[in-house]
């Protein structure tokens, strides 16, 4: 499986590198198998991982040219709690009490023409996820993960100003 998440993040700089993009994300997924809460199907597992990295490599194209970004993920906790359910798929349950909010572990590296702009570890946090408007797409399952991802990305990666994020949401 873990092949399978670096053949979709490599596949992803080459439709990014055909599009005249220089700048360019890598996503691993270290021991994806030991993540806190991420779906234990297989197909529902890989479907989380491929959302978050298309995620990563969607902030990323917008890198200066030449920038490059690492990105090893070493725990996920998603938003919410998975309950058995009916027809083979299980049923996350997202309340606003307890401790379900998300969480992302992950260590970058930022490079730009070889040389490193900065690195270190992130502890992605939002437990306040439930008490934000939500965007237009609530159907997607990752909702409060891309937008916890969002807010590190453009705080550690690439600060704007805030009224340019809004417009961007």
């Amino acid at each position: 499986m873990k092949n399978v998440i670096r053949h979709l993040a490599a596949a992803g700089l080459l439709a990014l590198a055909a599009g005249g993009a220089v700048a360019g994300t890598t996503v691993n997924f270290i021991q994806s198998d030991r993540f806190t809460d991420v779906p234990f199907t297989p197909w529902e597992r890989d479907e989380a991982l491929k959302g978050l990295s298309e995620h990563f490599s969607k902030l990323g194209a917008e890198l200066p040219p030449n920038q490059n970004l690492r990105i090893d993920v070493k725990d996920v906790d998603l938003a919410g709690r998975e309950f058995p359910g009916r027809g083979g798929r299980d049923l996350r349950v997202v309340r606003s009490n307890g401790p379900d909010w998300p969480r992302i572990d992950l260590h970058y590296t930022l490079e730009q023409d070889g040389q490193v702009l900065r690195s270190g570890d992130a502890e992605l946090r939002d437990m306040g996820f439930m008490d934000r408007l939500t965007r237009a797409n609530d159907s997607d399952s990752l909702r409060f993960e891309k937008r916890m991802i969002e807010d590190w990305f453009y705080t550690a990666i690439l600060p704007r100003e805030r009224s340019d994020r809004a417009v961007r949401r």
